[in-house]
C-alpha cells in the first residue's frame, strides 16, 4: 500500500510503503514524474500495488515494476472519504515504523480503504475512531476496557487513564478524565465488531473516545496524531 509519495529531484519520487510481508518499506521510483513513465499513475498514495524492487546497499529499494491491485478510484471523488483514507494511511505510517511484518495492520488498512472507496456513508468520525482503535490493537497498544487497568475492578469504570493503560475505577482515577458509559460502550463494540458494523454514539461520547485513543497513542507509542473531527 502506498502511504505517502514525496517529490525527489526533477522526475523521481520517494515512496513510503506498507507491505504484508515486510512491514514498512522506503522506495525510490525513478522517472515516475515523467510524462512517458512506465509506471503511469500506479504509485500514487492510497493505491494498493504489486511491486518488484531492487534492494541495494542503501535504505531505499528501487522500484522496477508496478501493477495496480486496487486504485480505490472513488476515494478521489469524495472529499470526506479522501480525508479519512489519508488519515488512515498517516496513522499507519507514524505508528508502525518497523520493517517487521504486521499482517493484522496491513489487512486492517486494506479493509479500511476498500470500505471508504465503496461506501460513501462510511466516512464518519466514529468509523475513523474505530479504525484507530483497531490499529492500536494490531500494534499491541490497545487500552484495557474490560476491567480497571490498575486494580482489576470490573464495576464503576467511569474514567480513563492513558498512563494506567485503560479504564479505571474511582479508587484508581488519579490522573484520569471522566468517561461516560456510552463512550466506554462505543470503544468496546468498535474493537469487537468489523469495520463495516460501526456502533452509533453521540458527539460527546465520540469526543471522549477520541481523547482516550489519542492519549493512549501518545503515552504508549509516543505518536501524536491530529484529533479526528
Amino acid at each position: 500500500m502506498v502511504l505517502r509519495s514525496i517529490r525527489y529531484g526533477e522526475a523521481d519520487r520517494v515512496l513510503h510503503l506498507y507491505s504484508r510481508e515486510r512491514g514498512r518499506i522506503g522506495a525510490m521510483a525513478k522517472g515516475v514524474r515523467r510524462v512517458k513513465s512506465r509506471f503511469g499513475g500506479r504509485l500514487e498514495p492510497l493505491f494498493r500495488v504489486d511491486l518488484i524492487a531492487h534492494e541495494g546497499r542503501g535504505d531505499l529499494v528501487t522500484v522496477t515494476s508496478a501493477e495496480t491491485v486496487d486504485a480505490h478510484p472513488s476515494l478521489r471523488e469524495r472529499r470526506a472519504a479522501l480525508e479519512r483514507a489519508t488519515q488512515a494511511c498517516d496513522a499507519v505510517l507514524r505508528l508502525l515504523d518497523s520493517q517487521e511484518p504486521n499482517r493484522a495492520a496491513y489487512n486492517l488498512l486494506c479493509h479500511e480503504l476498500q470500505l471508504l472507496d465503496r461506501d460513501p456513508a462510511a466516512a464518519t468520525r466514529g468509523q475513523a475512531l474505530a479504525f484507530r482503535l483497531k490499529l492500536l490493537l494490531a500494534a499491541g497498544f490497545a487500552p484495557e476496557l474490560a476491567a480497571c487497568a490498575s486494580c482489576g475492578e470490573r464495576e464503576h469504570l467511569g474514567a480513563f487513564s492513558a498512563s494506567a493503560g485503560g479504564v479505571v475505577c474511582p479508587g484508581c482515577e488519579a490522573g484520569s478524565f471522566g468517561m461516560g458509559e456510552e463512550a466506554h460502550s462505543f470503544m468496546v463494540k468498535a474493537l469487537g465488531r468489523p469495520l463495516a458494523e460501526l456502533p452509533t454514539a453521540s458527539e460527546r461520547a465520540l469526543g471522549q473516545a477520541d481523547r482516550a485513543i489519542a492519549e493512549t497513542m501518545e503515552y504508549h507509542a509516543h505518536v501524536r496524531l491530529r484529533r479526528v473531527a
